[in-house]
């Protein structure tokens, strides 16, 4: 008989805590560990203020990358959805039923007459996953999105060189991730509108080096670790503050640090708490 209650004392916690903690309840871990910054969809959205601390990537730069591990949860139909934008936009969009996600990245270059944004394709992007996605320029006027290792290439022949003046644009010049706060009507694709990321982003890094090269085994990013700053970090945020925390540090010593705005906070510790505050109380429960 004592056996047999264990035996249902243990089933009970695995149906009552375990399955819906996994299902919904419980953040997915990091794939650097520590803390990210969670997004609603709705209007999250962190932000460098433009008029404080202008372009990241400055003019006479010859490469640049700009990189984040995502985990998108969600993606209303006719929305780009904004992973991070200013000199480089990194979005995603639903191509329907049958046609999935897909990561899209552009740049505002420096033309010989004006500016132009360049667009270098685009790859697929799974939900409720996380993926590491970079946009990157360089050497040979090419320019690559990445997507877990896989790229896609676009050779352009009038150089990589980011413009010094995004007040074309139709969005805000601020360096966001997340999105910009409302929805805009995108004027390169129609119908859609510049919405918001919904899920978690960790990881963001932004380098004056083109960092990725598939012609080297070791070029693309194969471990599931904290990016590292060097000479060639712009920025990099790990988003490890304390959950809740609505001011995120820029580690790379440029000072460069987001502000949370609607909601916008860091997440991932509450999982474990909660997890064991529930298991402590239906333990107390079946003992009774």
């Amino acid at each position: 008989m004592k056996t047999l209650r264990n035996l249902s004392i243990f089933a009970c916690l695995f149906l009552l805590v375990f399955i819906p903690l996994s299902a919904e309840a419980v953040p997915p871990p990091s794939p650097a560990d520590g803390n990210y910054l969670a997004l609603d969809g709705v209007d999250d959205h962190a932000v460098l203020d433009f008029e404080t601390f202008g372009l990241l990537i400055p003019k006479d730069a010859e490469a640049f990358t700009f990189e984040a591990w995502i985990y998108p949860t969600t993606l209303p139909k006719k929305i780009d959805a904004v992973i991070l934008s200013q000199q480089v936009r990194l979005y995603f969009r639903n191509l329907g039923p049958d046609g999935g996600f897909r990561l899209i990245g552009g740049a505002h270059l420096a033309r010989a007459v004006g500016i132009a944004e360049m667009a270098s394709g685009f790859l697929e992007l799974s939900l409720n996953q996380w993926n590491h996605v970079a946009f990157q320029g360089g050497k040979g006027h090419k320019t690559r999105v990445i997507v877990n290792g896989s790229e896609r290439v676009s050779k352009g022949g009038q150089g990589i060189t980011l413009a010094d003046d995004i007040s074309h644009a139709e969005h805000p010049q601020d360096f966001t991730i997340g999105g910009f706060g409302k929805k805009i009507q995108s004027g390169i694709h129609g119908d859609h509108f510049w919405g918001h990321f919904s899920g978690y982003i960790d990881e963001v890094r932004i380098s004056k080096v083109a960092r990725y090269d598939a012609k080297k085994r070791n070029g693309f990013f194969t471990t599931l670790t904290k990016f590292k700053n060097d000479a060639k970090t712009v920025a990099l945020w790990h988003f490890d503050e304390p959950s809740g925390t609505r001011k995120f540090s820029d580690t790379s010593g440029n000072a460069y640090h987001l502000i949370g705005k609607n909601g916008a906070k860091t997440d991932g510790e509450f999982a474990a708490v909660e997890a064991e505050g529930k298991l402590a109380t239906i333990w107390g429960r079946l003992k009774r």
